[in-house]
């Protein structure tokens, strides 16, 4: 499977970021929006770009985490931003998110 997939929980509440908007872009000297949207029910984004052979290079994927938490999280977390490398476009590449108002952990998942 190629792509990229984009899972994201709310850990302060234990359920998945459903309405998180999540924007997924090339990263360098041009910036250009691939996908953009809001994480479903599942927390999940669900996008062509998730069966889409992305080229080897830089991307970013950037969640609106403020808006989503909202005045619960104080101002404190805006827009958390990943920058990542893809080097194989034909892997799959998964980002499983967990964030809390205050903090955020990632990694690359297959």
């Amino acid at each position: 499977m190629t792509g990229l997939s984009i899972h994201a929980v709310d850990a302060a509440n234990g359920r998945p970021a459903e309405g998180l908007r999540v924007r997924v872009l090339t990263a360098g000297d041009r910036c250009t929006v691939l996908a953009e949207g809001y994480l479903g029910a599942d927390g999940t984004l669900a996008h062509p770009i998730v069966h889409t052979q992305l080229a080897a290079g830089l991307y970013e994927v950037a969640f609106e985490i403020g808006d989503f938490i909202g005045p619960a999280g104080y101002g404190f977390l805006d827009v958390a931003s990943i920058r990542f490398r893809i080097t194989d476009p034909t892997s799959h590449c998964h980002l499983p998110l967990k964030f809390t108002a205050f903090g955020i952990a990632l990694f690359r998942g297959f």
